[in-house]
């Protein structure tokens, strides 16, 4: 169901990966690499991205559930699982159906509980999704809305994630009508991991992904098994933060 990519240390310790809303998971490729020695990183296309089933539903809990499949498939019983922006939020969502199946959880700046009338807004303007006359345009474009921490990883996003449709133009690869969804998901109520969970939450401080007051309830609810991480850095936490963001999810830091 899903494609999965595979990098690092064959015989390092399992972390899957999840990436965000209209990405894929090849963005984990210089993060493993560079960045994890010792590291085996499984990095699922998300269900609607990438090279993955398209077809819904596109919840939360189907979400989990295809997760919950590639630990099956990869034979682990347990894992580090990292996750960014809606990666985030659906590890956390994972955590809930299956505790037993996550070792740590490490929140890259997750989306949660977008107000209203903005996840409205975003589900509307996802429906016009940018189109290219070129692969070099499409590179122009995500140069301008990636930090110049990643610029040199530009050519590996368009030779990994643009593809050509029939009427010629260049697009993204990923399911429109998904994203649509994604945005209503991303309206629901923000829940916690369960009590139990070791959870690192990594709020970037330079965006409004996770709101105000969350970093309490995961305190409340999950005690000394949590920790606050805040970082000076856009969204992009692990394109623009890459050494800090490995070195929590490997446990070093």
């Amino acid at each position: 169901m899903l494609h999965v990519h595979h990098f690092g240390d064959d015989n390092g310790t399992p972390v899957v990966a999840l990436h965000g809303l209209t990405g894929h998971g090849g963005r984990f490729r210089a993060l493993a690499e560079k960045h994890l020695p010792g590291v085996r990183v499984h990095a699922p296309d998300l269900r609607g991205h990438g090279r993955s089933t398209t077809y819904p539903p596109w919840t939360f809990e189907q979400h989990a559930a295809d997760i919950i499949e590639v630990l099956d498939d990869l034979g682990l019983d347990r894992a580090v699982i990292t996750g960014h922006s809606l990666g985030a939020t659906i590890a956390v969502h994972l955590a809930r159906l299956a505790p037993d199946r996550v070792d740590r959880l490490i929140l890259l700046d997750p989306g949660l509980a977008l107000p209203p009338p903005l996840a409205e807004e975003r589900a509307t303007a996802a429906l016009d999704p940018p189109t290219f006359d070129t692969p070099e345009q499409a590179a122009g474009e995500r140069a301008l809305y990636w930090p110049p921490e990643a610029a040199h990883l530009v050519d590996d996003e368009v030779r990994d994630h643009l593809t050509r449709h029939d009427d010629g133009r260049w697009r993204w690869r990923y399911s429109i009508p998904m994203v649509a969804a994604g945005y209503s998901e991303l309206a629901r109520p923000a829940v916690t991991p369960p009590a139990g969970t070791n959870t690192t939450l990594v709020v970037a401080l330079r965006s409004k992904a996770v709101p105000p007051g969350y970093a309490d309830m995961c305190g409340d609810e999950l005690k000394s098994d949590f920790r606050l991480v805040e970082l000076d850095c856009g969204h992009q936490i692990h394109l623009e933060r890459p050494a800090e963001a490995a070195a929590l999810i490997s446990g070093t830091a």
